[in-house]
């Protein structure tokens, strides 16, 4: 009853009631897990394979309350401080399961001077995916929730692109300093302590003969990032004498083998433009880039279809930041290279199962173990997923 009643305040506070929301446009999902994270060393894991069940589970309500004007609020399982997941691993002995405020977000698009609905101010929390143009997560975590101000042009409400020229311009907060939290670093007098993430996308998406396409770029400048870090978070970040001005490059491009079975290759190339200087002298100059490549066949949308994907994944150590994909090299954010295989079918309707393997190792960790060669960690992953 208490997490009815918060959804109710919350849509009051919005501004709207049963009368005035149009479609309620509630959704969820609900994933079971079976994990097994492998390495070839036990002095890795401390046994052979660490192996878990785990849960992920999702409701939410986007109601469309005129034309002007949605909104968005979801319910999630997660952690108080794990930021790029919102898995739970059966523990507890059956204890219940803590929940928490994943999306809550104001969506104005107003149709007055001309504009017809084609930009979307978003104010709130909302997750990436819906926030920003996203291809693959490279770059971004595909749990993360942005929370700030973002601008959107080419994006519906739901936050899908349409087709043509799309742009976001975002601002986002990570910490706010209030004169009592602890900093990896002192910032110089005067200057401005509270760290925040700035972010400008565009990309265009069209046909070129049998053939879809879509190319863009990014620019992510995560500022007074060294200053101030929730220590506090998992992975816990340290990033004294570092700085990150992300530029990223993507692309893909897809087509059909048959009526029914496509296939789509991506790539995503992101580099720190931020260098080593009196002020970053802990960035690697020569360790600054990072890429992805996908390939896809099928999409697995209807019962009885299936899908089949292929990553190559290369990571440098000062090329990203912690908020890049946690499942790679057992939590390792960076300083990685390996694949992911994955596959699923779509077995009965809304209810979808998945395997996928990861193989990784750590790029620069013969310095860190006495074996002739770094060690492999290898996870494999076998879910569930129900949406509705």
């Amino acid at each position: 009853m208490k997490k009815v009643a918060l959804i109710v305040g919350l849509a009051a506070a919005l501004g709207f009631n049963h009368a005035e929301a149009a479609d309620w446009n509630w959704k969820g999902d609900i994933r079971y897990r079976y994990q097994s994270d492998l390495t070839e060393f036990p002095t890795v894991t401390g046994e052979h394979s660490r192996d878990r069940h785990r849960s992920r589970v999702r409701l939410g309500v986007t109601p469309w309350i005129n034309e002007e004007l949605s909104g968005g609020i979801q319910l999630s399982t997660g952690s108080a401080t794990e930021t790029t997941s919102r898995n739970q691993t059966l523990s507890g002995l059956f204890l219940a399961n803590p929940v928490y405020l994943n999306e809550y977000f104001i969506d104005y698009h107003p149709v007055a001077y001309g504009l017809d609905g084609q930009i979307n101010f978003l104010l709130g929390k909302r997750g990436v995916a819906s926030t920003l143009i996203v291809i693959n997560d490279l770059v971004w975590d595909t749990d993360l929730t942005f929370e700030g101000v973002t601008i959107q042009y080419g994006k519906d409400a739901d936050g899908k692109e349409k087709e043509g020229l799309s742009a976001v311009a975002g601002y986002y907060s990570l910490q706010e300093f209030n004169g009592v939290q602890s900093a990896l670093a002192t910032p110089p007098a005067g200057q401005e302590k509270n760290a925040i993430l700035l972010v400008g996308q565009a990309a265009y998406s069209g046909e070129l003969s049998n053939f879809n396409y879509k190319i863009g770029a990014g620019y992510y400048d995560y500022a007074n990032f060294a200053y101030q870090i929730a220590l506090s978070n998992s992975p816990a970040p340290n990033y004294t004498g570092k700085d990150f001005n992300i530029v990223e490059l993507f692309g893909t491009l897809d087509g059909q083998i048959t009526e029914l079975l496509p296939w789509k290759l991506s790539v995503q190339y992101a580099v720190n433009t931020a260098k080593k200087d009196a002020t970053n002298i802990n960035i690697d100059d020569a360790k600054r880039s990072s890429y992805l490549l996908e390939a896809k066949i099928g999409d697995a949308k209807q019962v009885g279809q299936w899908s089949v994907n292929a990553d190559y994944i290369r990571i440098e150590r000062d090329a990203l930041t912690i908020l890049t994909d946690s499942d790679r090299n057992m939590g390792a954010a960076t300083n990685l290279a390996g694949f992911k295989v994955a596959g699923n079918y779509h077995l009965a309707q809304n209810l979808t199962l998945g395997l996928t393997w990861f193989q990784f190792k750590t790029i620069d960790d013969k310095s860190t173990v006495t074996d002739e060669s770094a060690p492999t960690r290898r996870i494999i992953m076998a879910d569930a997923v129900v949406k509705f």
